[in-house]
């Protein structure tokens, strides 16, 4: 009996975390330590756009990476003025360590100028982008 008691708590513990886990995931979130962090183009390795950039840090076997990336250009061709990056993380390990980046896909939003607005861990929704770009811009 104390086995299944066991069980059944930690499955539910599971089932919470689980649950906790994503719902956080894929918000654009402002960070403290991201407060008037900018990124350039030598940085990116691409030009920023005149209006806002959506800078994606993806890897070669990422499933969500690809939903966002299509997210993202879906978002990039409604929005005049705004372009999307994507890096390979493992490629701009340095930048990655640099900016925190735990996991793939992360998203970060810049202004025109490449202060860094918003981020988001995981796979964002495309009215969260929206609205972020609505703050960028």
């Amino acid at each position: 009996m104390t086995g299944l008691m066991v069980c059944v708590v930690v499955l539910a513990a599971a089932s919470a975390f689980g649950l906790l886990h994503k719902r956080r995931g894929g918000r654009l979130k402002v960070r403290a330590r991201d407060n008037e962090r900018r990124l350039g183009a030598t940085e990116l390795g691409a030009e920023l756009g005149t209006r806002a950039t959506l800078v994606q840090f993806s890897s070669a076997f990422c499933q969500p990476c690809r939903a966002t990336r299509r997210t993202l250009a879906d978002v990039t061709a409604m929005v005049a003025g705004v372009a999307h990056v994507e890096l390979d993380a493992e490629e701009h390990l340095a930048l990655v360590r640099e900016l925190g980046i735990m996991k793939t896909p992360t998203v970060l939003v810049l202004d025109g100028r490449g202060r860094i607005v918003r981020r988001a861990a995981g796979q964002p929704r495309k009215a969260d982008v929206i609205a972020a770009l609505g703050e960028a811009v």
